[in-house]
């Protein structure tokens, strides 16, 4: 897989977060990531739009990345 960071140096999230765009090993978008400063939006697949999306909190985020192991 490949992960491209939009914007890769410090700066305010501001109203519309971070986008993290993935990308499958076959090149293809496997979806993108929007991380706000309290929600958290997943978009999946190649055509992604707000509309067609996934939210939750943050903190459900977190919590999920804790019990990885």
């Amino acid at each position: 897989m490949k992960v491209e960071l939009e914007m890769c140096r410090p700066v305010p999230l501001g109203n519309r977060g971070v986008l993290l765009r993935i990308i499958g090993t076959d090149g293809k978008q496997v979806g993108v990531l929007r991380l706000g400063r309290a929600t958290a939006e997943w978009m999946k697949g190649q055509r992604t739009s707000e509309g067609r999306s996934t939210k939750f909190p943050v903190t459900k985020l977190v919590d999920f990345l804790n019990t990885v192991k």
